[in-house]
């Protein structure tokens, strides 16, 4: 009998840059779709949650950085037959590359945290966003 899911499968980043004018949120979507959401991927065998999240807002985003604290929360989604939970870190963003593995398909937008609000309001992250 197999035992049930209690540990987040995946994870997601919300990239974060201070400016003069306050912080910054780095939203992504496909370049093929207009839903906007953040870096966000399955936990690789041998990764920490922390490790996937950096590498997820890597490939996806063209982002470095370092995790800020511990999870912030989860939401859950179905992705055709699977449900998943996703844990959410805050992410501090120390360098942004001007190409990586996913441009091609991907595109990136600086925002602020009002505008990120906006964009994601039909996103399962939305409420996470408070705790910023």
């Amino acid at each position: 009998m197999a035992e049930p899911e209690t540990k987040p499968r995946q994870v997601a980043a919300i990239p974060l840059r201070t400016r003069g004018s306050g912080t910054e949120v780095c939203v992504i979507r496909r370049k093929d779709s207009e839903k906007w959401g953040i870096p966000k991927g399955f936990i690789d065998p041998g990764n920490s949650r922390e490790q996937a999240a950096l590498t997820e807002a890597y490939e996806e985003a063209g982002l470095t950085g370092e995790i800020v604290g511990k999870s912030i929360g989860t939401y859950d989604y179905k992705k055709g037959n699977i449900f998943l939970t996703v844990a959410v870190f805050m992410m501090q963003v120390l360098e942004e590359h001007p190409t990586w593995a996913e441009m091609g398909f991907r595109e990136r937008r600086w925002c602020t945290l009002e505008e990120a609000r906006s964009l994601l309001k039909n996103h399962k992250v939305r409420p996470l966003l408070d705790r910023i």
